[in-house]
């Protein structure tokens, strides 16, 4: 049995669906290599089947369902549709074959998150950033990038945050580095731009925004950024997202997740409130 050669972008309903596949695997009492033995299917296959990095061609599926036994019509027309489901990207698919597959990954999971809690040690996070200033980071951080590179990314940037302005908005809690309010990324006008829509920003419901101030000193967010995601569907756990040069690592073992909510619960507890939050912003628009 094959798949399609063209890997599937990871997508909240395709990570359901390998949970689900792999929670019906164990139920039915069998290994990779004996579902492979008896349906055909190779066992890397299923292995990149169960863990959301392809989705599986209808008939690969429906033999998968008679094998692990799931006979009941109603189940199996769910899981059907929700491999269909699966491949559904919105406006990502105009972007999925000119963006970083990285990056791309993260966007098509925050467009499903019902909350986003978000700690950044060197940008602005994505969600709140000016268009002036998204083009300040990709020109510095990616030299090599063309016109229409740097165009994709801000376009890609405006759609994502579309996600905190909908009827059903996504919520984000972001803490910021004091360093990154300083940093005078696209110079002092795009610096002092990005500080008045950040203030704007801090006034909506969905949003709640802090400062991790200088005087804290060393605190445990120091390696870096990372995003914890939380899904409307109470069948799809949450998702840790961490980003490093060596590129992007997605953990949703419940240990991984313990450990980065309590650390993203320290930074919050260490941070200025959101009202003090507020005024150090007043404090630097009005220096500049």
């Amino acid at each position: 049995m094959e798949l399609s050669a063209r890997r599937q972008l990871p997508t909240v309903r395709l990570r359901r669906l390998a949970a689900e596949l792999r929670a019906q695997r164990s139920t039915a009492g069998l290994t990779r290599e004996e579902v492979g033995e008896q349906t055909g299917i190779n066992p890397a296959t299923l292995y990149r089947i169960e863990t959301a990095r392809v989705r599986p061609q209808r008939r690969t599926l429906v033999a998968l369902l008679d094998k692990y036994g799931v006979t009941d019509p109603g189940d199996r027309q769910r899981l059907i549709d929700l491999s269909k489901q699966a491949a559904q990207l919105g406006w990502l698919q105009a972007y999925e074959s000119e963006l970083p597959e990285e990056y791309t990954t993260y966007i098509s999971f925050e467009a499903e998150a019902r909350s986003v809690r978000n700690y950044e040690s060197l940008f602005v996070p994505g969600l709140l950033q000016t268009d002036d200033y998204t083009r300040a980071v990709v020109t510095a951080s990616l030299p090599h990038a063309t016109e229409d590179d740097v165009r994709r990314r801000v376009e890609t940037r405006v759609q994502r945050q579309a996600s905190i302005n909908r009827p059903d908005p996504l919520k984000l809690w972001a803490i910021v580095d004091e360093a990154v309010l300083h940093r005078q990324v696209g110079g002092p006008a795009v610096m002092a731009d990005q500080l008045r829509h950040l203030l704007t920003m801090t006034e909506k419901p969905n949003l709640t925004f802090q400062v991790l101030p200088f005087p804290v000193g060393a605190h445990p967010g120091m390696h870096g950024a990372f995003a914890v995601m939380d899904f409307p569907d109470s069948a799809d756990p949450e998702l840790v997202y961490v980003e490093n040069m060596a590129g992007a690592l997605y953990l949703e073992k419940e240990p991984d997740i313990r450990r980065y909510t309590e650390m993203f619960n320290q930074l919050r507890a260490a941070a200025l409130n959101p009202v003090d939050s507020r005024k150090l912003l007043h404090s630097m628009i009005r220096s500049t």
